[in-house]
């Protein structure tokens, strides 16, 4: 497996700083958190989006995603919700990277609902994300935390360029066990977001492997099926400023999740 870092725990960290933080404790890739308070978002222009690419590329890192805030499953018209996929399909592309990150945000809909609603919009933006080869991925997240949420829109899609981020979080709030999580998502599986925390109540960001998430149990299971993608460290220090310095934390952080593969092996 390929490990990645969000820049959601570097949050407004310049783009050259970000890869060479990633080189140098040793990851393979950056998710990258597209918002304006960010130096990467949609407004970016050509010369701006060939220079991250340059950046990146010296550097030896990938750019797996492009991490938007498009809400998929959210009332009212479907334009805006579309125009705003094609915007980060776009940026994607340009930047190189393989991902576009979604949520589904069907809050304040019956299930049935929101399900419809995310599934007629990923579906319509599909075409349009083969074309660029750009993989949209739906997140275990809000109304949809658990995986078999997501596969159920996945399910009405059906399309290929259309699939999920496993959170870890998310599901385990969601009180689904990995062994259940992991079947439900496997046939749209993109990769995984790893994380720890204190406890459901507390979801200030912790230290790999200093928290309660089953982060063993997922990497022992993903092991022993034979997958073999990525897993992308998602610090959630934007919402918690007073959660500990992550470029401190990568290092080690690293370090535990090769232990866990090897003794996964």
């Amino acid at each position: 497996m390929k490990l990645a870092f969000s820049t959601l725990g570097v949050p407004g960290m310049p783009m050259p700083d970000v890869a060479r933080l990633a080189a140098g404790a040793g990851y393979h890739g950056v998710e990258l958190r597209a918002h304006p308070e960010e130096p990467v978002h949609p407004g970016i222009g050509a010369d701006e989006r060939a220079r991250v690419v340059a950046e990146f590329r010296d550097a030896g890192i990938e750019i797996l995603t492009v991490a938007g805030y498009v809400r998929a499953a959210q009332a009212g018209p479907d334009e805006p919700v579309l125009a705003g996929l094609r915007e980060l399909l776009e940026l994607a592309h340009d930047l190189g990277a393989r991902h576009v990150r979604v949520f589904p945000g069907g809050g304040g809909q019956s299930p049935e609902e929101a399900d419809a609603t995310a599934a007629r919009r990923l579906a319509a933006a599909a075409p349009r994300a083969a074309d660029l080869g750009v993989r949209l991925l739906l997140e275990t997240h809000d109304s949809h935390r658990t995986g078999a949420d997501a596969a159920r829109v996945l399910g009405l899609v059906g399309h290929g360029s259309v699939g999920a981020i496993w959170d870890v979080m998310h599901t385990w709030l969601g009180g689904e066990d990995p062994a259940t999580s992991y079947p439900a998502l496997f046939p749209h599986l993109g990769y995984v977001q790893v994380k720890d925390i204190a406890s459901a109540d507390d979801t200030t960001p912790l230290p790999l492997g200093e928290g309660v998430l089953p982060l063993t149990e997922c990497v022992e299971l993903l092991s022993r099926e034979g997958w073999d993608g990525w897993l992308c460290w998602e610090y959630e220090k934007r919402w918690y400023p007073r959660a500990r310095e992550f470029p401190e934390l990568l290092a080690p952080g690293r370090e535990h999740l090769l232990r866990l593969l090897t003794d996964a092996a």
